[in-house]
């Protein structure tokens, strides 16, 4: 279950940080998720989280700063990635969830997810609105099981863009 909390807290922010139509300005994006599952992270061992740490490697990502519940990551946003309604990288599986009924109407965004693999089962929604081309915030839900387990979590996820730069950070990637 700890392994897991992760994967489905980076797809929380990686659902919401790349469903916007070309109103999202490409560059340095700071992005925040709250949720009940983050609240856990003081619990995962030290070896767990360094396995953890590499999975978001593989997808691009620095592992984020998590604390009080809530992660704090930098994500690179391409002009590519800001042009896509709904980027490539999301509609090819990530982490075991299809995306289905994409929905964009204006600043608004509705986008359903069913996720079927070895670890974990169950569909979410992810909803949000960009409020303005350098920010936006929007909220994912997950009902599901998880190694067995049941789970409905709900997470909150706020971004706000930094620059036209993004430095050393690397844009998002699939790993296949």
């Amino acid at each position: 279950m700890r392994k897991i909390i992760l994967s489905i807290s980076l797809l929380f922010t990686v659902s919401t940080a790349n469903s916007a139509e070309s109103h999202m300005h490409p560059g340095l994006w700071e992005m925040t998720t709250t949720s009940g599952l983050l609240s856990l992270v003081p619990m995962i061992s030290p070896d767990q989280m360094q396995n953890l740490t590499n999975l978001a490697k593989q997808y691009g990502l620095d592992m984020p700063k998590i604390s009080n519940g809530a992660a704090t990551s930098q994500v690179c946003i391409t002009q590519e990635m800001a042009n896509q309604k709904i980027p490539t990288v999301l509609n090819q599986n990530q982490y075991g969830c299809d995306v289905k009924n994409a929905v964009q109407n204006g600043n608004d965004y509705k986008i359903n997810l069913i996720c079927e693999n070895s670890v974990f089962k169950g569909n979410g929604v992810t909803e949000g609105i960009f409020t303005s081309p350098e920010s936006f915030t929007g909220r994912t839900e997950f009902n599901g099981v998880v190694q067995g387990n049941p789970v409905s979590e709900r997470a909150y996820t706020d971004g706000r863009w930094i620059s036209e730069s993004c430095g050393t950070v690397k844009p998002f990637r699939d790993p296949r």
